[in-house]
């Protein structure tokens, strides 16, 4: 049979199937990514065959594969061409799932074919295998696994076509011998016995996509054609979004602008689990800040902010102080997303540095603020989380080297753990006599709104649970590198991402 022939939809693979059971005979079923098709894959499909009559291979669609930035290396079309041309694959088919359990429920295979890597349940915390395992037994088939060495694409992808640099593969390859899987997986099953308030702005993001179509006739004014917008949920509500994929309970205090409150859309794009409490600033909008992008290219044009940033007062203040203090006395970790727009003031800073358990910080350098918010505002914070720009701001030192200034607003402020993040360059973590460096994991950038965002949420966590301030940046960096290949804040970054990508790149 021609390769191209084997290549078949799922609703196809599933007719095949019924005929063949219908003429008696044993259906086998693998499903896997089988990205870069090596001798691991060739002794196990080998195995799966000898377990029955006929052999049936799906693989996951390029858009499920979570295993890091430009996974897979080879795209689905590719992969399905490599297993057709093996003389014991009956048919191939892409998934349209991101698992196999509807696949199964389709296909009814008399056997599910494992790798012999997946007979210890703890090697699968994505707990995939055993909603599979439920799918087939369901449908009247066995679960099966394959007896052999187990090799890994992720390891050869690393070691001969990974497209991190250099630096980076030497870094991962010092990174590996002092620390294992386990010792990165651990901490983020830690993190769901944690409660969390953050305690911030709220801000939408609107993305307007538009094509420059030339400048005025009569004034020197670039003039565009919109085409489309989106509209996410930004600053603290973005924060709490990452956090619920992680932490047991995350709780939200922020405020809304009674003019044009969007709390329909806001309640709607916050995740279910997230408790939120929201105030009322009377006569403000609710902060949304418009970026204008050239379609094709992504490059942001301008942006404009609809905002009143005169901040909580009055009435609203005092509500606002009842509402932290009731809710800092019920959680592990207060995270202040302090954007500078007025969702936290002066006092508000004051009673968490006071009575917050483990207190986390950033306090955000944007247009609206520049130059007035810093993290001296703060006389105390167990974490901090900022970009170079605002540590450098916060010293009003443009050109020196970031360590002393790092050691001196840590010191100033008391924390524990202080991060720096530096662009495509990674990260910088200090604790008390020691400094680490850990390098970006990102090789595709399609926005960075957000980035700081998502290392913030996963950091706190780590910090809060005093794991090593190496691993601390190691964890922030995955989840930050995962969210620069998303626009804006369009999802969060889920923890089995994150499993993976920690599997990808420690192999």
């Amino acid at each position: 049979m021609k390769k191209k022939k084997k290549i078949v939809t799922l609703a196809r693979m599933a007719e095949l199937a019924a005929q063949h059971r219908a003429e008696g005979r044993k259906v086998v079923l693998c499903h896997g990514c089988f990205d870069l098709l090596h001798i691991g894959h060739i002794r196990y499909l080998d195995q799966a065959m000898a377990m029955g009559d006929v052999l049936f291979v799906t693989i996951s669609p390029d858009r499920y594969v979570d295993k890091g930035p430009n996974r897979p290396a080879f795209g689905e079309h590719l992969r399905c061409e490599a297993l057709a041309a093996l003389d014991n694959v009956a048919q191939v088919a892409i998934n349209e799932w991101p698992t196999a359990v509807e696949t199964i429920r389709l296909i009814r295979p008399d056997i599910y074919v494992k790798g012999s890597d997946f007979k210890d349940a703890a090697s699968d915390p994505t707990g995939k295998l055993a909603l599979e395992e439920e799918a087939i037994r369901a449908v009247g088939g066995q679960l099966r696994f394959t007896e052999d060495v187990v090799f890994s694409s992720s390891n050869l992808i690393n070691r001969f076509l990974s497209s991190f640099p250099e630096e980076v593969l030497a870094y991962l390859s010092l990174f590996r011998k002092r620390y294992t899987e386990k010792d990165l997986l651990e901490p983020l099953e830690r993190m769901g016995k944690l409660r969390v308030l953050v305690v911030g702005d709220t801000i939408l993001d609107e993305y307007v996509y538009a094509n420059v179509i030339g400048t005025s006739s009569k004034d020197p004014v670039l003039t565009l054609r919109r085409e489309s917008f989106d509209l996410f949920a930004g600053g603290a509500l973005a924060i709490a979004n990452h956090l619920q994929h992680y932490a047991g309970e995350v709780r939200l205090l922020s405020v809304l602008g009674e003019a044009d409150s969007r709390e329909d859309f806001i309640r709607e794009k916050l995740h279910p689990s997230v408790h939120a409490q929201f105030d009322m600033l009377p006569g403000a909008p609710t902060i949304r800040k418009q970026r204008f992008v050239e379609g094709y290219s992504f490059n942001k044009l301008f942006e404009v902010y609809h905002m009143d940033d005169s901040g909580v007062r009055g009435e609203v203040e005092e509500r606002m102080l009842a509402a932290l203090e009731t809710e800092m006395a019920r959680c592990d970790l207060v995270l202040a997303a302090d954007f500078g727009h007025g969702a936290i003031s002066e006092r508000m800073r004051r009673l968490m540095e006071e009575k917050a358990p483990f207190l986390a910080v950033n306090t955000q350098a944007n247009a609206g603020n520049r130059g007035f918010h810093t993290i001296s505002r703060y006389r105390r914070a167990d974490f901090v989380s900022l970009a170079e720009p605002e540590i450098r701001l916060d010293c009003r030192d443009l050109t020196s080297p970031l360590r002393p200034l790092i050691e001196r607003a840590a010191l100033r402020i008391g924390s524990k753990k202080f991060a720096v993040t530096t662009g495509k360059k990674g990260s910088i973590m200090h604790e008390p006599g020691e400094f680490v460096e850990v390098p970006a994991f990102a090789t595709r950038v399609v926005d960075r709104v957000g980035s700081g965002d998502a290392f913030l949420s996963v950091a706190s966590l780590a910090a809060r649970l005093d794991v090593p301030s190496e691993l601390v940046a190691f964890l922030g960096n995955i989840v930050g590198g995962l969210a620069v290949g998303v626009i804006g804040n369009q999802k969060s970054i889920e923890k089995p991402a994150v499993q993976k990508f920690i599997t990808s790149l420690l192999k």
